[in-house]
């Protein structure tokens, strides 16, 4: 099938897909890998998403080693896996050491490479080593990455590792031995000059047509290219065109499509820019995959069989009534990036003000949209932001504060030195996550986290730190220690409201991301399905064909939860602002 993308006429051998959460990076990324191979290009696709579906896109098991896609010769396919990378590098570190090195030396090293700061190192470890050496082995490597901000993090660390590496001989406390860096320095160089060459490079930005998409793909443009990453194209994906004019919602949705467009930033103006046409069905499998890129918009037939009724659901009123019940507690609003959780985070921290509460509403993402949603200032509704500059340089302020007076000036230079390392951002954001959660002792914290990949991270890291704080005080009144996980696990203290879209994709990974809270004791309060077309009586053939779609995945929700489903409406204007918002109940 003929492609329409002009991308694929004269592709760099790398190319990075990045965008706001559930634009659709992973099915153009796929696709796009599916169509090189199919014309004869021996092809890696590697996804650096924690929360990567493209096991159930491509009907694969994802591993850290690249795996055949059956269907697609040419085409292989690996994911970084964090916690696999973290193993190898701290085998590496400790090679490094060498026989001379003690039991006690090698049990120090072992607990500083521990946390949740080598996580990190060893993903974007894994990630230059693909990006410098495995062009030696395919015609392209193309990378299908985390949501925008932690994306903007992972393409930014080759910039600051070679600068925290280059001319510090001294030590990364966080990262044991500075030979365990030292041995890669060489790597993280050669990635940072692969990222910047336009001629090896170019960085996708995949937008829906919603100006949400649209100013965050432009944000995003400005700060990659203040990175040196200035090759970059843009495609829109799922535009949408009404083949019913008498039908108000295909139309309304048509409309706002060309709005958002029109009125398109300047800075993705500058940009070369593909369009890809709405489809039938979601772009699960090889043949759907492949006719993601062709010009069509393909309406698929209607549904043989009758539709199945509705499932039974509650309104967004119902549920923010239900959690006002109580004094206090941490309601956390998790899922896939796109899928409205900040839009859903603000919705019910106003119906709890609505309720007399008092609350205060935050974000650990660091695209955060907060502000943009609310547009205004409520009485009794604080906001705030963990924002990781902020956090860093506070948390760097108070370790040299504490230990300033102990310290001549030569070590107190070398311990800034040391916090200048760009994992120490991940402790501060901890520690800025754990000040928010304890807030909930005395009054309602609504919390939207970071797309699901980044949020896994975060709790990675509060399972290490309630593990950390266990061995330390063992024997020492370790029964009086309460850790952010344990609040997290209580579910008098903690709601977590899980936030999906009525589509294969959202609903399977909010699926695993329910599996993965329950492995950490922590049970899901509540599921929400955000933007249905269930309820609008569309008569438009494309969405018609959506709708049958939309009622499966309503059932594979209910099958997910013992609580009654939130069903929220699609609205024919972004719920922008307390009105807007307030409607959404």
């Amino acid at each position: 099938m003929p492609s329409s993308l002009a991308l694929l006429d004269h592709p760099t051998k790398y190319l990075f897909f990045t965008g706001k959460g559930g634009v659709g990076k992973t099915s153009v990324s796929t696709a796009v890998s599916i169509a090189l191979a199919d014309s004869g290009k021996k092809v890696l696709l590697v996804s650096t998403d924690a929360a990567s579906n493209l096991d159930e896109m491509l009907g694969i098991t994802l591993s850290n080693h690249p795996v055949a896609v059956p269907g697609v010769p040419g085409l292989q396919v690996l994911n970084i896996d964090p916690e696999a990378a973290a193993v190898d590098y701290r085998a590496r570190v400790i090679a490094q050491m060498g026989p001379q090195a003690s039991e006690q030396d090698i049990a120090t090293v072992r607990e500083q490479l521990s946390g949740a700061c080598t996580t990190e190192i060893a993903t974007f470890d894994e990630f230059s080593s693909l990006l410098s050496r495995a062009g030696n082995t395919y015609d392209h490597v193309i990378f299908d990455t985390a949501p925008t901000g932690h994306t903007l993090r992972l393409l930014s660390l080759p910039k600051a590792w070679s600068g925290f590496l280059d001319g510090n001989d001294r030590g990364a406390s966080c990262l044991g031995p500075h030979s365990g860096l030292k041995m890669q320095e060489q790597l993280f160089n050669e990635a940072l000059a692969a990222l910047n060459d336009a001629t090896l490079t170019t960085v996708v930005l995949v937008a829906r047509p919603e100006k949400g998409a649209l100013d965050e793909a432009a944000r995003t443009c400005e700060e990659l290219r203040a990175l040196g990453l200035t090759h970059q194209r843009l495609v829109v994906n799922a535009v949408f065109k009404s083949s019913n004019a008498q039908d108000p919602i295909g139309t309304a949705i048509e409309a706002l499509g060309h709005k958002a467009l029109d009125e398109m930033p300047a800075a993705l103006r500058q940009l070369a820019t593909d369009r890809i046409p709405l489809k039938a069905v979601d772009s699960v499998g090889l043949p759907a995959l492949r006719a993601l890129l062709s010009a069509s918009p393909a309406p698929a037939a209607g549904s043989v069989a009758p539709p199945s009724p509705d499932p039974a659901h509650h309104r967004l009123a119902e549920l923010v009534a239900e959690l006002a019940q109580g004094e206090r507690g941490l309601i956390m609003v998790m899922g896939k990036g796109g899928v409205g959780k900040t839009t859903i985070a603000a919705a019910i921290a106003l119906g709890l003000v609505r309720h007399g509460k008092s609350v205060h509403l935050s974000t650990t993402d660091p695209a955060a949209h907060l502000a943009v949603t609310l547009n205004a200032d409520i009485p009794g509704l604080s906001v705030g932001r963990i924002d990781p500059k902020v956090e860093t340089q506070k948390y760097v302020d108070k370790i040299v504060a504490s230990r300033a007076a102990t310290l001549t000036e030569d070590e107190k230079a070398l311990l800034i030195e040391d916090l200048r390392s760009p994992c120490t951002e991940e402790v501060a954001v901890f520690h800025a996550f754990s000040h928010v959660v304890a807030q909930a002792r005395s009054a309602f914290v609504v919390l939207d986290t970071a797309p699901t990949g980044h949020s896994l991270l975060l709790m990675d890291a509060t399972g290490a730190y309630h593990r950390q704080m266990l061995r330390e005080f063992e024997g020492k009144g370790a029964a009086r220690i309460v850790t952010p996980l344990m609040r997290l696990q209580d579910a008098d203290y903690t709601r977590i409201v899980l936030v999906t879209l009525p589509e294969a994709t959202p609903v399977s990974q909010a699926a695993a991301l329910q599996d993965d809270l329950r492995r950490a004791h922590i049970e899901p309060f509540a599921w929400v399905v955000n933007k249905s077309l269930l309820a609008t009586g569309t008569a438009d053939p494309l969405l018609q064909a959506r709708l049958d779609s939309e009622r499966r995945q309503m059932a594979r929700v209910a099958a997910h939860t013992s609580h009654t489903i939130t069903v929220v409406p699609w609205t024919a204007e972004p719920p922008i602002g307390p009105d807007a918002l307030a409607r959404l109940g």
